[in-house]
């Protein structure tokens, strides 16, 4: 077991590794670069958020298509087809003269993003590790470190290049060949995986058994199917509090930065602002991945959502620095905590063995979260500001907090009947045949 635990960590570094620079080099850089690229290509505030609802819908409507690939050629082989994909989105960006091909580069990116990323880490560290939630709060901290690294990396890389921001793209398609390449490398064989998998899975059941009937985090005795876990009530406040974390977060992200300049917030200070929302996504994900198996997840959860809201209120008005903490703290524990909190309740909820299928069907809200910013420009374009667009969303992650503050686990029939006190049989019928 000491070699499995050995390979295990060295593969979560690298598979943190990777989501720290996709989300470096997309999300949290497009934002920055796009006011230059408006600027030079002349493009209305609408069209060029487009390209991050693009980003953002690929990302969540390709979802299936990484889990479909790992259970064909395995996970190595996809890491390898999704680097190749943001490459040629990379280099779309980086020779865009027009809006077909920027936009065109972005939907490859969202496409890249999952297959090199969410989906392939998740399902690795959930076969490797039998206690999951300091595992995955190691990846997705250090993924979003890169959030935090992102403005500044493109900011410097801008710089370095005279203000262009065609050499940023270049610069970031070949840092996404190096690492993909690197991770996949450290993949073991399928057939290592999955004999490691079978002895995680034995650990988590013998777990389970022992486990009190008043734990404080509950978790499945039994793997759900895909069809049980859609017919329960929870997997939609789960599949809701993923969407409210993308709505809010990634067009928070892709908006400040245009909504601070028109407030008259100097571009360092804006930057600053982000920057702090980005670390606060790395604490919230390290905290809730030391306390993910003491504190149920579903608390997390909800505290998320609430915090989200509450940070999206306060960037609408975020002209001083109290407010733009505010604004860093909310949204920045919010988007952090929920994603980790939602994929450690579907693994306790329903079990591993269609985990994968299960977190891709989740994933797939964000085709329709990231509505988001292009909401956000066209809102823009009519009343003459973003802040009407925050204060909506806000209502909206508001009401998938109350959701989810009330929200108990799923119990299965099976489960239950495993669980309960077989009834001694009645000896009336052996005396009437007598």
């Amino acid at each position: 077991m000491s070699t499995i635990q050995w390979r295990s960590w060295t593969l979560l570094g690298a598979l943190s590794l990777l989501l720290f620079l996709i989300t470096a080099s997309t999300f949290s850089s497009l934002g920055v670069v796009l006011p230059a690229m408006i600027k030079d290509q002349q493009w209305s505030f609408a069209s060029a958020f487009l390209g991050f609802t693009l980003l953002g819908a690929f990302c969540g409507g390709s979802s299936w298509l990484p889990a479909l690939l790992i259970r064909k050629i395995g996970v190595r082989a996809t890491i390898i087809v999704g680097s190749a994909v943001m490459i040629a989105g990379f280099i779309c960006l980086a020779v865009a003269r027009g809006l077909p091909i920027y936009l065109f580069g972005t939907a490859l990116l969202g496409v890249g993003y999952q297959m090199m990323a969410l989906i392939p880490g998740t399902h690795l560290l959930s076969m490797l590790f039998k206690k999951r939630a300091l595992p995955f709060g190691v990846y997705f901290t250090i993924g979003s470190l890169g959030g935090v690294a992102g403005p500044w990396m493109a900011l410097v890389g801008m710089e370095i290049a005279g203000g262009a921001w065609r050499p940023y793209w270049v610069w970031q398609a070949i840092a996404s060949a190096v690492v993909g390449v690197l991770a996949a490398a450290l993949v073991p064989a399928k057939a290592w995986l999955d004999s490691a998998a079978v002895e995680t899975d034995k650990a988590v059941a013998e777990e389970a058994a022992a486990q009190q009937a008043n734990a404080r985090v509950y978790r499945t005795q039994v793997d759900w199917t895909v069809k049980e876990a859609i017919r329960t009530p929870q997997f939609y406040v789960i599949v809701a509090a993923y969407f409210a974390h993308l709505l809010g977060g990634v067009t928070a992200v892709s908006l400040a930065p245009s909504h601070f300049s028109e407030m008259g917030v100097a571009s360092a200070v804006a930057v600053a602002a982000l920057s702090l929302e980005s670390l606060m996504q790395v604490v919230a994900r390290m905290s809730g991945g030391l306390l993910g198996d003491r504190i149920d997840p579903r608390w997390l959860l909800a505290g998320a959502q609430g915090m989200m809201a509450a940070g999206l209120l306060a960037l609408a008005n975020a002209v001083t620095w109290p407010m733009m903490v505010i604004f860093a703290l909310g949204v920045g524990v919010g988007f952090g905590m929920t994603v980790l909190a939602v994929s450690i309740l579907l693994l306790n909820y329903y079990g591993r063995k269609n985990n994968l299928e299960l977190f891709s069907m989740v994933c797939l809200v964000g085709a329709v979260s990231a509505l988001g910013p292009v909401i956000g420009g066209f809102m823009r374009d009519h009343l003459g500001g973003f802040a009407p667009t925050f204060q909506v969303f806000a209502a909206v992650i508001g009401v998938i907090f109350v959701a989810a503050l009330f929200m108990r686990p799923p119990r299965k029939t099976i489960e239950e009947s495993t669980l309960a006190p077989v009834p001694a049989p009645t000896p009336v019928l052996l005396r009437d045949a007598a």
